[in-house]
């Protein structure tokens, strides 16, 4: 299926250095402060994305800060929990339940092995891929979303499989979506820690505020929604579907749409979705 060093003051970490698009993380970080969960919606092809991940967590980690980081990239039930700071990255591989062939481990192993090393756990949150098929069936998902949500969700299904799944298939893969979306609420509300802040790194749709996770957690938690935004996007602007848009440079356009057709026919479930800069709209790659 497509679909697709946390480290304490005490351990000697230096200060983040500048990202390549120029803001100090720990600025952009204050501004966010106080939170229970800080959600980081990524494009999963932008490099400076995951590269922001590793900065963020570091920079919490050095103010004693970080409760834990939960990651869409692994499914429920991985943790690092029981692993020393110096675990070997084919060791907190394994322990995350990570698939190398949905998502490429050198592009988040700074940002999660950066968590091992300062002893923070990292978290599976994803549905696992078992449950994918019985998710399908279950009509009772649609109704976690309001009527609008729910729509933009199918429209968003639609558009991310380049128009190739039949229409039979919208309502399920739309529940794969909100299930998806409550497994990493569900996660990432279970690690929240008083004092400190909880970070989820997800597809830049799961964080949406009108569509996705932060729909599914309960009541009471501070959360903050930072937008990730590749290529043309206002620094620091709020909307109703995050509360800060950190904008990094573009990145060259791809065709995920070529080949999709023969994977689609393989596995009907198969999910490779990815938020557009701009529209949030997405484009084929992985959810």
């Amino acid at each position: 299926m497509l679909f697709v060093c946390l480290v304490s003051a005490g351990c000697g970490l230096a200060v983040p250095a500048r990202s390549a698009g120029g803001a100090d993380p720990s600025a952009r970080l204050t501004q966010l402060l106080p939170a229970d969960l800080i959600l980081l919606g990524e494009q999963h092809d932008a490099p400076e994305h995951q590269r922001i991940h590793r900065e963020v967590i570091e920079a919490l980690a050095a103010r004693g800060a970080l409760a834990a980081v939960a990651l869409e990239m692994a499914p429920q039930g991985g943790s690092t929990a029981a692993l020393p700071r110096d675990a070997s990255e084919s060791a907190v591989q394994a322990a995350l339940r990570w698939s190398d062939a949905s998502w490429p481990w050198p592009a988040y192993a700074p940002a999660v092995m950066a968590a091992v090393r300062s002893g923070v756990p990292v978290l599976g949150a994803n549905l696992p891929r078992a449950a994918m098929r019985e998710a399908m069936a279950e009509a009772q998902l649609d109704a976690l979303l309001p009527g609008p949500a729910l729509k933009a969700q199918q429209q968003a299904i639609r558009l991310g499989h380049c128009d190739m799944l039949p229409e039979t298939q919208i309502a399920p893969m739309t529940r794969v979506q909100i299930a998806r979306d409550r497994a990493m609420a569900q996660t990432l509300a279970a690690s929240a820690a008083p004092g400190k802040t909880a970070v989820l790194l997800a597809g830049g749709r799961h964080v949406d505020r009108q569509l996705g996770v932060p729909l599914h957690l309960p009541p009471g938690l501070q959360t903050k929604v930072v937008a990730l935004r590749a290529g043309a996007a206002e620094e620091g602007r709020r909307s109703a579907n995050a509360d800060a848009t950190w904008a990094t440079a573009a990145v060259p356009p791809k065709d995920y749409c070529a080949g999709l057709a023969g994977a689609i026919r393989r596995d009907p479930a198969a999910g490779p979705v990815q938020e557009l800069p701009a529209q949030g709209n997405p484009t084929p790659v992985r959810p």
